[in-house]
C-alpha cells in the first residue's frame, strides 16, 4: 500500500436511494471504481472490505408508496432486491450489500444519535413549519406543491422546481398546497435538533484545507466553498413517519434525518458482516477509509459525517473521497423521472453476458474530472475497436497459433534476441504505471496501461510473423509464443481489476486458478509443457442494428416525455362577453400562397373571406407548403388591425392550434362552408 501507516482498508459506495432500479450513471459514478479499487487492493493479498447497501428511509419512498398504495417497506423492498441483484450480475464484489431498515442499523443510529444527544453536541430549534390540518401532520418540503415564482410550474415542489431546475423553499412556493390531502397548509411550531456545522468548522478547514490539499480537485474546491462561505447548523430530525424513530422523550412523530441515517449504514453494514471485529475498521487509526461517491454527495460525506463522527469521538475520519462527476447520456443529463437512462437490469436483457464491455466503455469515459457523455456509438467504438481489435485480437491468436504449432501446450524457450528483450523491457514498466494511478484513484488512466499491454502484445506478434518462420524456424517461433502467452497471461492479472468475467474466462483459457498483483509484469507465469485450454473469443463485434435498436429507444423515450411534459398554457386573464363579441372570425378559401422573400417563416396568403379578398401574411411556412395549402378552408379574425410584416400590409390573421410537439395546424371546419360563414 502506499502508505505504510495503514494495515487494511475499509472502501464505502454511497448508499442508492430504494426507490428505483439503477443506471450507468450509479455504475460510472461511484460503483465501478470502488470495485476497481477494492480488487486491486485484494490482488495484492491487503486487507481489504467494500461496504454498500441501500438507503431506505426519506420522503420520496413515503411518496412513492402513498402514491401506489402500498407500504414505503414495500417500495423499498422491491427496489433492494432490484438494485443488489444488479450489482451481483456486474460483479460488484462486496463484502456486504445490506440496508438501512435492518435491524442493526436502527439500533446503531439511534444509539449514534443518543451519545451525541446525551454529550450535548446538538442544539435544539423551534420554527415555524407547514403543516396539513386535515392530515395532522407537518409537511416537508417534498409533500409541499405550489406554483413555482420563476418560471410559472404550477406543480413545483417545495424544495425545487424540476421544470426549470431551481432550488427553493416551501414558503417560495406561490399557492402552497399539501401533496397529502391538497388542503392549504398553515403555519405551525414545530421542535428539531441541528448538529452545529459552524463549531466544527476550524477543524474541519484545518483537516480538510491543509490535511488533504491531495484530493481530487472537484472535492476540494466544494469543500473549500462551503467552508469559505460558513457553516450553519443542519436539522438531523424531521416530522415524519417513515424513517428511525428520534430515541428522546418529546420526540414522538419525528424520525432521524435521511442524510444523519444513512451514513451512519455503512458503520452498521460493516457491524453486521463482522459483529466481533467490526470496531477495528472504524476505529482504529491503521484503517484506511475512503468513500466512493458522486459529486452531489460532497458536502455529506467531507463535511457533515466528518462533523457526526468527530462530535461521537471514538471513530476513524475518511483519509480520501475521491468523488466523481456526473455521466450524461447522449448529450442529455439522465433522469429518472423521465427514463432518460440506461437500466442495467434492461442492459443485460439487451446485451447478455457483455458486463465487461459496459465495465470497460464507463471506465474508459468515466466522469473522474468533468463530466462526460455516453454515447451507443461510442459503446459499440470501443468494443468494436478495442476489446475485440487489441485485446481479444491478441489472445486469440496467441492461443490458436500455440494449438496450431505446439497441440496447445505453453512450448520451450531458447535465447531471448535484442527485440525479446526490448518487448519485455516494454511490459515491465506496465506494472508500475498501474499501480501509481490506481492508488492515485486514476481508473481511467490505469485501464489504458492495461489496454497497452495488449497492443505491446499485437506488435509483437505482428512484427515478429511466426506464420512465416514457422517452416524454417521453429526453435525461433516457440520462442516468441512463450512469450506470447506470458503477456497473456499477465493481460489476465492486469485487467482482473476492470474486467473480472473477461480475467476469468482468460485464466480459463490458460488452464490457471490464481495469479496475483506481485506476478504483474513477469515473463516466468506459465512453464514449459503447460497444456493450455480451448481458444475461444473474449469478445464479440457488437452490430449496428443493436446499437440502433438502442437509440431508437431512446428516441421513444424523447418523444413521450415531451408529448407528455407538454403542459397547455395557463388561461389568459378574464375577459368579458361583450370584449369576446367584439372579434368578427370567419370562415375563408385560401386562393393563393407563397413565399415571402428572405424569410424562412412567412408565407403571403390570398384569402377570400367572403366579405373581400385580402391579403394575410403569416408565420406557417416551417409547417406547409404554399401549393398544398390552396383552396384549403381556414379561420380568420377579419377586424384585427392592419399591420405590416416585410412591407407586407396583413389584413387579419389565421387562427391556428400548435400541437404538442410545437407542429402547427389549422382550425377549420369539419365540412366545406361558405366563405364569410361566421365562427360563433
Amino acid at each position: 500500500m502506499a502508505d505504510n501507516k495503514f494495515k487494511r482498508t475499509l472502501i464505502t459506495t454511497a448508499l442508492p436511494y430504494a426507490n428505483g432500479p439503477v443506471h450507468i450513471g450509479h455504475l460510472a459514478g461511484v460503483y465501478v471504481p470502488a470495485d476497481i479499487y477494492a480488487r486491486y487492493l485484494r490482488l495484492k493479498g491487503e486487507e481489504v472490505l467494500m461496504i454498500g447497501g441501500s438507503d431506505e428511509h426519506g420522503v420520496p419512498i413515503a411518496l412513492k408508496a402513498k402514491a401506489e398504495g402500498i407500504t414505503p417497506q414495500e417500495v423499498v423492498d422491491r427496489y433492494h432486491n432490484i438494485i443488489k441483484r444488479s450489482f451481483e450480475e456486474f460483479g460488484i464484489s462486496f463484502d456486504i450489500y445490506s440496508r438501512t431498515t435492518s435491524k442493526i442499523h436502527a439500533e446503531l443510529a439511534s444509539e449514534f444519535f443518543r451519545t451525541l444527544y446525551e454529550k450535548g453536541e446538538f442544539i435544539e430549534q423551534t420554527s415555524s413549519q407547514y403543516y396539513d390540518e386535515e392530515a395532522k401532520q407537518f409537511l416537508a418540503d417534498r409533500y409541499i406543491t405550489g406554483k413555482c415564482p420563476h418560471c410559472g410550474n404550477e406543480r413545483a415542489y417545495g424544495d425545487q422546481c424540476e421544470s426549470c431546475g431551481t432550488s427553493l423553499s416551501p414558503t417560495d412556493l406561490i399557492n402552497p398546497k399539501s401533496a397529502i390531502s391538497g388542503s392549504v397548509p398553515v403555519m405551525k411550531e414545530t421542535t428539531h435538533w441541528y448538529l452545529p456545522l459552524n463549531k466544527h468548522e476550524a477543524f474541519l478547514k484545518e483537516w480538510i484545507l491543509e490535511g488533504h490539499k491531495e484530493w481530487k480537485s472537484n472535492v476540494y474546491g466544494q469543500c473549500k466553498s462551503w467552508l469559505d462561505m460558513g457553516l450553519q447548523p443542519r436539522a438531523v430530525s424531521r416530522d415524519l413517519d417513515w424513517g428511525i424513530p428520534v430515541p428522546v422523550k418529546g420526540a414522538e412523530g419525528k424520525v432521524l434525518y435521511v442524510w444523519f441515517d444513512a451514513p451512519i449504514g455503512y458503520i452498521s453494514n460493516t457491524k453486521e458482516l463482522l459483529p466481533d471485529s467490526w470496531e477495528k475498521w472504524w476505529k482504529q487509526e491503521d484503517t484506511k477509509l475512503v468513500h466512493f461517491i458522486g459529486k452531489d454527495n460532497i458536502v455529506f460525506h467531507c463535511i457533515v459525517f466528518p462533523s457526526m463522527l468527530k462530535a461521537e469521538g471514538s471513530y476513524i475520519l475518511p483519509e480520501n473521497v475521491p468523488a466523481n462527476e456526473f455521466l450524461n447520456l447522449e448529450g442529455d443529463k439522465i433522469s429518472t423521472s423521465r427514463n432518460w437512462a440506461v437500466w442495467l437490469h434492461e442492459y443485460l436483457n439487451d446485451f447478455p453476458e457483455k458486463q465487461d464491455v459496459l465495465r470497460y466503455v464507463l471506465t474508459a469515459n468515466a466522469p473522474e474530472t468533468k463530466d462526460n457523455d455516453f454515447t451507443w456509438k461510442d459503446f459499440q467504438a470501443r468494443n468494436n475497436n478495442e476489446l475485440v481489435a487489441i485485446l481479444g485480437n491478441f489472445v486469440n491468436r496467441a492461443l490458436v497459433l500455440t494449438h496450431k504449432y505446439f497441440d496447445g501446450k505453453v512450448p520451450e524457450r531458447n535465447e531471448y534476441t535484442d527485440y525479446d528483450h526490448d518487448t519485455l523491457a516494454e511490459f515491465a514498466g506496465i506494472k508500475q504505471n498501474l499501480e501509481h494511478n490506481l492508488e492515485n484513484y486514476r481508473f481511467r488512466d490505469a485501464l489504458k496501461e492495461a489496454m497497452n499491454l495488449a497492443r505491446i502484445g499485437n506488435k509483437y506478434l505482428a512484427d515478429t510473423e511466426p506464420w512465416k518462420i514457422a517452416k524454417t524456424d521453429m526453435g525461433k517461433v516457440a520462442t516468441i509464443m512463450n512469450l506470447s502467452l506470458q503477456i497473456t497471461a499477465n493481460l489476465a492479472i492486469a485487467f482482473e481489476p476492470f474486467l473480472p468475467f473477461s480475467s476469468s474466462r482468460l485464466k480459463e483459457m490458460l488452464r490457471i486458478d490464481s495469479l496475483n498483483w506481485s506476478q504483474l509484469g513477469s515473463d516466468n507465469l506459465l512453464e514449459a509443457g503447460h497444456q493450455l485450454g480451448s481458444p475461444f473469443l473474449l469478445f464479440e463485434k457488437i452490430e449496428d442494428a443493436a446499437i440502433e435498436a438502442q437509440i431508437q429507444k431512446l428516441l421513444d423515450t424523447k418523444k413521450a416525455n415531451e408529448l407528455k411534459e407538454h403542459k397547455a398554457a395557463p388561461a389568459k386573464t378574464n375577459i368579458s362577453f361583450d370584449d369576446f363579441m367584439k372579434m368578427d372570425i370567419r370562415i375563408g378559401t385560401i386562393l393563393e400562397a407563397e413565399l415571402v422573400p428572405k424569410t424562412s417563416k412567412l408565407i403571403k396568403l390570398k384569402i377570400d373571406t367572403g366579405i373581400d379578398q385580402r391579403t394575410v401574411v403569416s408565420g406557417i411556412a416551417e409547417y406547409f407548403k404554399p401549393e398544398e395549402i390552396i383552396g384549403q378552408q381556414v379561420s380568420v379574425l377579419v377586424n384585427l388591425e392592419p399591420r405590416k410584416l416585410k412591407g407586407i400590409e396583413s389584413q387579419g390573421m389565421i387562427l391556428m392550434a400548435e400541437n404538442a410537439d410545437g407542429k402547427l395546424v389549422f382550425v377549420q371546419p369539419s365540412a366545406k362552408v361558405i366563405p364569410g360563414s361566421e365562427v360563433r
